[in-house]
C-alpha cells in the first residue's frame, strides 16, 4: 500500500527476484540421483532443450555458472565424464521443489542438451529457459 494523495493505494511491481536465491544445494550420490531421477519421470515433470552454445565451452566457466545457479553441482555421478549434474531444492515459505538438472555438452557440435526434472512441471520449464541463455 502507497499512500498518494491523501488515499491509499494498491500497487502491483513485478521485481527482478532471482530463482536461484531460494535454491538449497542438496548432495547426493550417483545412485540416489539417478534413483530421484527417474521417480520424475512424467512426462510434465521434465522440460528438455538442445541448443547452440551462446558463449564459449570452458569447462571452469560452465561449472562457475551451474553453481552460481545455487544448485549442487555433482562430481562422478554421471556416467559420461564430460556432462554436468546437479541437485537442488527451491525453498519458498508455501513449498519445496526439487530439482535436478542435466546439462552434456558436445563440444565438437558447438551444442548443448540440457534437461531438468521438477516436482513442479512449471518450474522445470521455467528453469530450461532461463538456463539455456547462460550456455
Amino acid at each position: 500500500m502507497v499512500r498518494y494523495g491523501g488515499a491509499l493505494q494498491n500497487l502491483t511491481l513485478k521485481l527482478p527476484v532471482t530463482i536461484n536465491k531460494f535454491f538449497q544445494p542438496t548432495e547426493m550420490a550417483s545412485q540416489d540421483f539417478f534413483q530421484r531421477w527417474k521417480q520424475l519421470s512424467q512426462p510434465q515433470q521434465e522440460a528438455q532443450k538442445i541448443f547452440k552454445a551462446n558463449h564459449g565451452m570452458d569447462t571452469e566457466v560452465i561449472k562457475a555458472k551451474l553453481l552460481g545457479l545455487g544448485m549442487a553441482l555433482l562430481d562422478n555421478v554421471d556416467p559420461n565424464p564430460e556432462n554436468y549434474v546437479c541437485a537442488g531444492v527451491i525453498q519458498t515459505k508455501s513449498q519445496q521443489v526439487g530439482c535436478l538438472l542435466r546439462l552434456e555438452p558436445n563440444a565438437q557440435a558447438q551444442m548443448y542438451r540440457l534437461t531438468l526434472r521438477s516436482s513442479k512441471d512449471s518450474v522445470s520449464m521455467r528453469l530450461c529457459e532461463l538456463l539455456a541463455q547462460q550456455f
